[in-house]
């Protein structure tokens, strides 16, 4: 879809003017089990969109500050999966980290609990109530409580994940740095017909079993192609590609990369979470 044309300016706006209807309401509680001479760890809950609760660990190092910060916006996963609580020591001692489970993820998951395969195609053939909505809508709430921490750099603030993370930074203020690892909304109706591997093969399921629906959600995924929000990423973003000749590899996300309007790094993956683990946390400490 067109980022310029009305049907996209229109529904993310109307995304934004229903979750500024909903104060955040922070409840927020210290993790004595977390919490080290060098950083404390706090439980937080949030209200989004829809006055759900949704909950995140915040990590704060010891001292004055101001510091950097990372913020791992929410991830396509179930349940009875677990958000980080903080990272490694060290990155603990320097930055403050905010982990957030959107809606449906574990500590965010009354009423609604996310299904793994499921959450993709929750409600796809409908944009308007496409849980992906609100989800947006839970990462961008979690943006705005970490901008309100008094110890906060915010000339460094990094918003590290998938398309959320890119989704997140194109739609509200905040973010200088962007990490981001596309699967979930690029091309996704001509790429997953590709590819027997989730979390594209959700939509795979979901039209073998729904064929009629295929221009609902053709309709749907439009609103959500990374392609339409990079116009507006001005951040300086690290983009972890593919490795060579896969689905989702520099080449195919060439449109992405090119669209983005601050300075892009691209890191091809080792197909090692190690690995290209390293390569961002050394990317961020550069910055």
């Amino acid at each position: 879809m067109d980022p310029t044309s009305p049907g996209f300016r229109d529904y993310w706006q109307e995304t934004l003017e229903a979750l500024a209807r909903y104060p955040a309401r922070p409840e927020i509680d210290v993790v004595p089990l977390r919490t080290t001479p060098f950083a404390t760890l706090y439980g937080v809950r949030l209200t989004s969109v829809g006055a759900y609760r949704l909950f995140g660990y915040l990590s704060i190092p010891a001292g004055a500050g101001p510091f950097p910060a990372i913020y791992y916006s929410p991830k396509y996963q179930s349940v009875l999966e677990i958000i980080p609580q903080g990272t490694a020591n060290l990155q603990r001692s320097r930055y403050i980290t905010f982990s957030l489970a959107g809606r449906g993820q574990r500590n965010a998951d009354s009423p609604y609990a996310a299904m793994f395969p499921g959450l993709l195609t929750e409600r796809i053939d409908d944009a308007a109530s496409y849980v992906f909505r609100s989800i947006v809508a839970d990462s961008i709430r979690g943006l705005q409580f970490l901008l309100t921490r008094r110890e906060l750099d915010a000339t460094r603030l990094v918003v590290s994940g998938n398309d959320l993370a890119l989704i997140t930074a194109a739609l509200a203020p905040g973010a200088t740095h962007v990490v981001t690892a596309p699967a979930l909304f690029y091309d996704t109706m001509a790429l997953a017909p590709k590819t027997h591997a989730y979390p594209l093969e959700e939509i795979n399921d979901y039209l073998r079993a729904f064929p009629a629906q295929a221009e609902a959600v053709r309709a749907t995924l439009a609103h959500y192609d990374l392609r339409a929000f990079a116009p507006r990423v001005n951040a300086t973003t690290l983009v972890i590609a593919g490795a060579p000749g896969t689905l989702l590899d520099r080449v195919t996300l060439a449109p992405l990369i090119t669209a983005l309007r601050g300075p892009v790094t691209v890191h091809e993956s080792a197909q090692s979470l190690y690995k290209d683990g390293l390569v961002t946390e050394r990317w961020m400490a550069a910055q």
